[in-house]
């Protein structure tokens, strides 16, 4: 997965995307712009038709991580241009339109042939709207709609744009890199991770894929242990196979965490921001990460809440983990597995906490790396003795 900027109606956007997620779905699901309509999704019928760079482009056979830098336009970024006001009053009145799935991309390309055709020749304008399929109106009053647009901006005296605008020769979006002066990043382009995070601004609120809940307990008070958490290069300390990788701020976390499982060894560089209210001992983190070796990705929400317990001398912390994963590791990663992995990582690190807080030295306190085995193994053996406990509990019922 790779973290990729580009210009989208005009505002700048970064978004984690998986290398095969292609721009129609890009902007669809991350963005919510759902003009973009999806049909054949192999590049033939054009409903899916959006401008890159200022060329019409099919986006559901571009990939999203291929646009890095590059400014793209939706039909939602077309709603106050004077070309596609024209055209959307012309396809109303020529009716031009019926069930609406295709008119998206047909006005993305019709837009495009206004501005390059220099007359309205209708087996020019046949031509150019050949990528586009309408299953409705027959084509007549959309070849009708565009010629009266090219004639009305013609009489007045309006000029074609020689290639509509194109500056360069070739496919769609070629020479974006060297115009803008941008380095495209991701998998498979020799940049690492680090070199794609370091340029994320902010880090996006998501929605998980799966959310788990834990609770430990400690023996602090709640104002020890909420000014504990307010301490991030403590708190990464107390975390098996965390570490920070820059100076940590609020609005800004740098680091790392290394994980073994089995003959996978993944180190995830990430970002994350803290969150923290101290009118009901409460906070929250957000962050993103990814593993270059493993192609693997991640997006984590840790929401927790401090509650004191044995007449405030002890808290318990209440916990609620979301998160999602692709790649390499998310096909180990069943839910039920995580869930007991959790629990044992949430474990080690309460420990960790517990001795932090009662004083003893952090290298004490602090494995130097998450290894998932050594749990699994615990794990194996807990599950194993549940398993022999059921199966003689039901021996003992039939007998």
């Amino acid at each position: 997965m790779s973290m990729i900027e580009l210009t989208v109606n005009g505002h700048s956007v970064q978004a984690v995307a998986e290398p095969r997620t292609s721009l129609a779905d890009f902007v669809r699901d991350k963005l919510d712009m759902t003009g973009t309509h999806l049909g054949c999704e192999h590049g033939v019928c054009g409903a899916c038709t959006v401008l890159l760079d200022g060329a019409p482009a099919r986006s559901c056979i571009t990939y999203a991580v291929a646009c890095e830098g590059a400014e793209v336009t939706t039909i939602e970024g077309l709603d106050e241009d004077a070309v596609t006001s024209e055209l959307r009053a012309a396809f109303t009145r020529e009716h031009a339109l019926q069930c609406g799935y295709c008119t998206p991309g047909m006005l993305v390309s019709a837009r495009d042939l206004v501005l390059r055709l220099p007359d309205a020749d209708e087996r020019a304008i046949r031509v150019g709207l050949s990528g586009n399929l309408c299953r409705c109106t027959g084509y007549v009053g959309i070849v009708r709609a565009v010629q009266s647009v090219i004639e009305a901006r013609r009489a007045r005296d309006i000029a074609p744009e020689p290639g509509g605008g194109r500056k360069v020769l070739g496919p769609v979006g070629s020479g974006r890199s060297a115009r803008n002066g941008v380095k495209a990043t991701g998998i498979g382009r020799g940049k690492t991770s680090t070199e794609a995070l370091s340029r994320v601004n902010a880090i996006a609120d998501f929605t998980p894929a799966v959310v788990l809940t834990q609770q430990f307990s400690i023996t602090h008070s709640p104002a020890q242990v909420f000014a504990m958490f307010g301490d991030i290069a403590a708190v990464a300390a107390c975390l098996p196979g965390a570490s920070l990788t820059a100076p940590p701020s609020p609005e800004r976390v740098e680091g790392a965490i290394r994980v073994k499982l089995g003959p996978i060894a993944a180190t995830f560089s990430g970002l994350a921001r803290v969150e923290r209210n101290a009118a009901d001992m409460s906070g929250r983190i957000v962050g993103i990460g990814n593993d270059q070796r493993s192609r693997s990705s991640t997006q984590g929400e840790i929401r927790y809440r401090l509650v004191p317990i044995e007449q405030g001398a002890a808290t318990r912390v209440d916990l609620s983990i979301g998160y999602t994963l692709t790649g390499m590791l998310a096909q180990v990663g069943r839910p039920g597995l995580v869930r007991d992995l959790a629990a044992r990582l949430i474990a080690e690190f309460a420990g960790n906490l517990d001795r932090r807080l009662s004083g003893t030295s952090p290298a004490a306190a602090t494995p130097g790396k998450l290894n998932a085995m050594s749990l699994v193994s615990g794990l194996l053996r807990v599950r194993v003795a549940r398993w022999f406990a059921r199966f003689s509990s039901d021996k003992d019922g039939s007998a």
